[in-house]
């Protein structure tokens, strides 16, 4: 004897609560306080980037028409090579390169050489001061020792590009410290020991072992010092003495006095300085994300 079972057809308004939860949720998801929060983020960065591209690539009869918005029509590139010319763009960038890549370089190796001895040893009250005194210094703008550290550096011969990184270097050393210290802890140490035990040397244990998993947050470090070397204007415009050797900001100072109404000349000026900022961040922003989450959870 043969029994047949039927199935009862499923009705379109039966469908189980976790398929109806799922069809709910792209609708819920942009009902979402955060998700409006985010949106007007988002439009306070992205309008004024529309607004340099516009005037950038606009004529200078455009520039001035009164309407910011509106998309150029022709393109013009004058403005390029009038702020190439006007700003000794080419020095300027070398210049701005130059303080950049020795300020970056010079806080990646001092900030993780002075975490690692500070919290391995931690238990020593020098270094627990060093890394208290580090943190204090964080809450001291350079405009508040501005003018001893101009005497300084002109009595020692640094008023030039390699005081500007070595102050910069400094500013920048409490709060990379900071960082280093954090990433630093979710590192065993039973890796450190197993390195000793096969005969390795402190220098070889942090050179070979340490350094190389502090990867991630060197790239956090990085770009931090990166976009604070390159869009300083305070430091290089009261350090340097020479006007030819200044940064591309200090050098793009001059659109706030006799060019002033040369919107388009400016714009593409901005456009240009920030314009190795903004790729560096867009390369970047995947290993910085990577350190600060790392560094936030001890493995």
């Amino acid at each position: 004897m043969t029994t047949t079972l039927t199935t009862p057809p499923r009705s379109e308004t039966s469908a189980p609560s976790g398929a109806r939860g799922r069809a709910r949720k792209p609708r819920e998801r942009w009902n979402r306080p955060g998700t409006l929060v985010l949106v007007l983020c988002s439009v306070t960065v992205l309008l004024p980037l529309y607004v340099t591209l516009s005037m950038a690539f606009k004529s200078p009869a455009q520039a001035v028409d009164g309407n910011a918005f509106s998309l150029p029509a022709p393109l013009s590139v004058q403005g390029f090579v009038q702020a190439w010319q006007l700003t000794g763009f080419p020095v300027g960038l070398a210049m701005s390169l130059l303080v950049t890549a020795g300020t970056v370089a010079a806080t990646i190796l001092l900030a993780a050489l002075a975490s690692y001895a500070i919290m391995r040893n931690w238990e020593r009250r020098m270094f627990r001061w060093s890394f208290f005194y580090l943190l204090g210094a964080m809450f001291i703008p350079f405009p508040v020792v501005a003018l001893p550290q101009i005497q300084l550096t002109g009595r020692l011969g640094l008023d030039n590009p390699a005081g500007v990184v070595l102050l910069a270097t400094m500013f920048q050393l409490s709060f990379s410290v900071l960082l280093f210290t954090a990433f630093l802890r979710s590192i065993p140490a039973e890796l450190e020991e197993s390195a000793r035990i096969d005969g390795a040397t402190t220098a070889q244990t942090f050179w070979r072992l340490v350094f190389p998993l502090l990867a991630p947050m060197s790239a956090t470090v990085g770009i931090f010092a990166f976009l604070y070397a390159w869009n300083d204007f305070m430091m290089p415009s009261l350090i340097i003495s020479d006007p030819a050797l200044q940064t591309l900001p200090v050098r793009q100072q001059l659109f706030q006095t006799q060019f002033s109404n040369n919107y388009n000349v400016s714009f593409a000026s901005y456009l240009m300085a920030m314009a190795p900022a903004i790729v560096a961040y867009l390369f970047t922003q995947r290993w910085v994300m990577q350190g600060v989450t790392q560094g936030a959870v001890k493995g």
